[in-house]
């Protein structure tokens, strides 16, 4: 007995961790009345996703008013309200936009005796509730965006407000990144992006939906001072799609003539090869989505050359020879390879990333999603140029001494490394 009343006590302090900040979903909301503007009470109201055949059902309350949650974002949408001795009415092309709800107004007439249902496109009668300064980036958007890095970032320029990775002037670690409901913050910042892992997660031709909260007035959204930002992964539907990509880029593609001046051009290359396949299991029932892709990318690492060499770079006065007299030394005396110090290889990274998505309509009241994602890269970075030791103090025979930091990077006019 105590056992199950600690778990019941558990859960219900952990319910508002798992609802808070999640938005993944659309809804509808709305009143149903008479032509007389009465309203009417215990109308039966039907969505259909009509590219899945995904159903939410309810009723109208009191005042006539209804609200469909937790509905699948995008469309288009057809809704269908009926009640005895009323003409039913069919509401057609809905879309739904990620995080925000769509506003309707229905009015039904007194039934004449026949069966007929009135017909009504949704482009007379849609609009959206805002939940505050928020931007939305619609699948349509994310497809027809000019992007170079492929990342969300790239998306999420879109609102007025951002600057890079920051938002209404925080800074970006103060932001709140989620993927289909799951944190995915780059708080340690490691990467430029907004995201964790350098080659972004999560492929673009993943990407359904992205909304840009700022100031959001929703009990649903917190955890954030910079800005909550939302996406939403593709799913399969009734038809089967799929995608094949490939994306080149090398030295070819940059501008190399400054005042008519023509510099000279440095090897660089980045690829992206990928594909995604979705459709349905069961129709209307089962659903899957499946996106896989890999990068590879070989970018200058170290442009500075050491004085003496025969190489074309940035010149460093530091001495080839001199760097080769601390190389041979070290090898010679600890064994250790001190690594390039003239001919620098470029900086070669590589990521590979996986999703896979299950979706199941139980019926009009419970979905299931399940999805599994996978991902494996790995980035070089020169050595860091502004550390110094034991926290800028160093110890001599007992006796602390301050030390400052370099005067310069460890690869510069004044100074170069080694490629360990």
């Amino acid at each position: 007995m105590f056992l199950k009343k600690s778990l019941q006590l558990l859960l219900v302090f952990l319910l508002p961790a798992f609802a808070m900040a999640q938005v993944t979903t659309s809804s509808i909301v709305g009143t149903v009345t008479t032509s007389s503007g009465a309203a009417l009470e215990g109308a039966s109201i039907k969505a259909i996703h009509t590219p899945s055949g995904t159903s939410y059902a309810t009723f109208s309350r009191g005042g006539g008013n209804f609200t469909i949650p937790n509905m699948r974002v995008g469309g288009p949408y057809t809704l269908e309200i009926s009640y005895v001795g009323f003409t039913s009415q069919k509401v057609e092309d809905i879309t739904l936009r990620l995080g925000e709800s769509f506003n309707i107004a229905i009015s039904l007439k007194e039934s004449q005796g026949d069966n007929a249902v009135v017909i009504v496109t949704s482009a007379k009668t849609k609009s959206s509730l805002k939940t505050g300064a928020n931007t939305v980036i619609s699948s349509k958007m994310i497809g027809e965006m000019p992007t170079i890095s492929r990342s969300i970032t790239d998306l999420t320029k879109l609102t007025p407000q951002a600057n890079g990775n920051s938002f209404a002037g925080r800074d970006g670690r103060y932001n709140n990144l989620q993927v289909d409901g799951v944190n995915l913050n780059n708080n340690f910042g490691l990467s430029s992006d907004l995201a964790p892992g350098s080659g972004n997660p999560i492929s673009m031709d993943a990407l359904s939906e992205v909304s840009v909260n700022i100031a959001p007035f929703d009990v649903r959204q917190s955890g954030f001072t910079g800005a909550g930002i939302n996406v939403i992964t593709k799913s399969g539907t009734n038809k089967f799609h799929g995608t094949v990509y490939g994306l080149n880029r090398n030295q070819n593609d940059y501008g190399y003539k400054v005042n008519g001046s023509e510099l000279s051009k440095t090897p660089s290359q980045n690829s992206i090869i990928g594909a995604s396949v979705g459709g349905p299991i069961i129709k209307n029932k089962l659903f899957f989505f499946i996106n896989a892709e890999s990068e590879k990318s070989s970018i200058p690492g170290i442009t500075y050359v050491a004085s003496g060499s025969s190489n074309s770079g940035n010149p460093s006065s530091t001495t080839l020879a001199d760097l080769k007299t601390v190389y041979n030394f070290v090898k010679n005396t600890y064994g250790y390879d001190l690594g390039a110090y003239d001919n620098f290889p470029n900086f070669d990274s590589k990521n590979r990333k996986l999703l896979a998505k299950l979706d199941w309509n139980i019926n009009t009241a419970n979905k299931l999603t399940l999805k599994y994602t996978d991902y494996k890269g790995n980035d070089v970075s020169p050595m860091n140029g502004s550390s110094v030791p034991q926290n800028g103090t160093i110890y001599v025979t007992g006796q602390s001494k301050g030390v400052s930091r370099l005067p310069n990077n460890r690869f510069g006019s004044s100074s170069m490394a080694f490629g360990n």
